[in-house]
């Protein structure tokens, strides 16, 4: 048998990779009215597509559930064993859409990067010193609604277990040029995503904590990174279909997420 991968060399990913999963919540979509919504069937299959792919990789998955808008919704959170439960790495994204669409670039995009992320941790059989957490929040559109309720039910003593937040959403906006919208709050995560990108000569642009997920751990004190790749022109409209993710631009976007996680799971 071969020896599991344990080194900090990342793996590198294609879009054959990361683009079926975009294909994958396309369809549900499609069977459930145009959307992937809070509270919709949409959303649940969003869920189960997901889990289901993370429990075959030997991911220990559960749902959190909170209520928003008078309806059920669900965060799915994903460990992968190993690593020390007192400096968690954790990384997230909004796997909801509004319901004037699929939301496939807002944000199956930031979605399905962590999927891919989360699956090479599983083929490397990645050995981290810090414990890896996953999660796909729900009700991102309502208000960061998924996430806050998540923090919220956090005990202070798990809250300080985490050591960064790394968010993710909209990783695959088209447009020439277009910097990457990278978070300045924890020092490493910029640093290890500003790096990826200066290398490959590609632009940046600094941005602070706000917009996504990330702020509901920004308020409670968790230092927070990520990036995004900026809004388009079908944001919340039924045309942010998987024909408005430009796929070059979210295998990049994935391949960095991948590199900085490798980085910073590595840490002590």
């Amino acid at each position: 048998m071969a020896e599991p991968r344990t080194g900090l060399t990342p793996p590198v990913v294609t879009a054959d990779q990361v683009m079926p999963h975009l294909d994958a919540l396309q369809r549900i979509a499609d069977r459930n009215g145009g959307n992937r919504a809070h509270g919709t069937q949409g959303y649940r299959d969003s869920v189960a597509y997901v889990q289901a792919a993370l429990d075959k990789a030997g991911f220990r998955t559960t749902l959190h559930s909170f209520t928003h808008d008078g309806a059920t919704g669900y965060n799915l959170i994903a460990d992968w064993p190993g690593g020390d439960p007192e400096h968690i790495l954790f990384a997230g994204a909004h796997l909801d859409s509004v319901e004037t669409g699929p939301g496939i670039n807002d944000n199956g995009s930031g979605s399905a990067a962590l999927l891919a992320t989360a699956l090479e941790v599983s083929k490397a059989s990645l050995k981290p010193n810090r414990h890896l957490r996953f999660a796909w929040w729900g009700a991102e559109e309502g208000g960061l609604s998924g996430s806050r309720a998540y923090v919220r039910d956090l005990s202070a003593a798990k809250r300080d277990r985490i050591d960064v937040y790394l968010n993710l959403d909209m990783a695959g906006t088209k447009g020439n040029n277009r910097p990457w919208l990278v978070v300045h709050d924890d020092p490493a995560a910029a640093e290890a995503f500003e790096g990826y990108f200066a290398a490959r000569n590609l632009p940046t642009f600094e941005i602070g904590i706000g917009g996504s997920d990330h702020v509901s751990f920004g308020e409670a004190g968790i230092p927070v990174g990520g990036f995004a790749t900026g809004i388009d022109d079908c944001i919340h409209e039924a045309c942010d279909r998987v024909e408005n993710v430009d796929p070059v631009t979210e295998t990049t976007s994935t391949n960095a997420f991948i590199s900085t996680v490798w980085q910073l799971a590595a840490r002590r």
